[in-house]
């Protein structure tokens, strides 16, 4: 014979769960309906912070629930995972999580004198879901720039391998504040998520070289050059507006975008 109808049956609630439940506590226990027009309109305040503080509210990317998702473009047979299409698990094999070339020197004649060479999930499809990438660094002589740009997906980890470095990051308003270091072979730096930052060769022998390498902490962590995205938008930001933002002449704004 089953429960009778209202018998105490267990129910196990996740974190979801409860939070919801209690917020329904919550609500029948202050009786908003019969409260004044300005008391409920405190309490929906008050319900409102306790809102955005819950777990509900978190927004990240989400645990993997599987070992792995080796990204893929064809849609057939595969099931969609944070914008990409997974292989079969048991199609997988060693080159999806494998890449060579990191240790080749690039070219680096370019205004800025720098190179980076990505390894994401375009380089390595094994890397997708597992919240990781790296980039290989490479700055002509003395005077090259990685120039200040900020990734908003993720906090770096750089480490000089030849040469040195001159690098930093400002904070956030209102303080704005440099730090900075000098770095030699076998230093090691951090850029918190979403500053700006940079790294400037400053080797004090001609033609000297740098290398570095860089961690981050998301698949894809994306990147904003500040000097491209203010001056070289598409399409272009008023003059007027970035004349007034950076207290500049019109005509320099002009002539600062007609260069991007």
């Amino acid at each position: 014979m089953g429960p009778s109808k209202g018998a105490c049956t267990p129910i196990i609630l996740n974190q979801e769960n409860q939070d919801l439940l209690h917020f329904q506590i919550l609500f029948e226990s202050l009786s908003i309906q019969k409260m004044p027009a300005a008391h409920s309109l405190q309490i929906f305040v008050a319900i409102f912070i306790l809102a955005l503080a819950s777990p509900l509210t978190f927004a990240s990317d989400p645990s993997p629930l599987q070992d792995f998702c080796v990204a893929i473009n064809d849609p057939k047979g595969s099931v969609f995972v944070n914008g990409k299409f997974c292989k079969d698990a048991k199609l997988a094999k060693a080159d999806d999580f494998y890449f060579s070339g990191l240790h080749i020197r690039k070219t680096t004649s370019n205004t800025f004198g720098s190179i980076v060479t990505p390894l994401n999930i375009a380089q390595m499809p094994g890397l997708h879901t597992l919240g990781i990438s790296m980039v290989r660094i490479e700055y002509a002589s003395n005077g090259s720039l990685n120039p200040p740009h900020t990734h908003p997906r993720a906090s770096e980890i750089l480490v000089v391998l030849e040469g040195t470095l001159h690098i930093g990051f400002v904070t956030s308003n209102p303080d704005n504040r440099l730090i900075y270091k000098v770095l030699y072979p076998g230093d090691v730096f951090v850029f918190p998520v979403g500053l700006i930052h940079f790294q400037y060769n400053i080797g004090n022998v001609e033609n000297t070289y740098a290398v570095a390498f860089a961690g981050l902490c998301s698949e894809n962590p994306w990147v904003i050059t500040i000097a491209n995205a203010v001056f070289g938008s598409n399409p272009s930001i008023n003059a007027d507006i970035l004349a007034k933002a950076f207290n500049l002449d019109r005509k320099m704004v002009k002539n600062l975008q007609s260069k991007f």
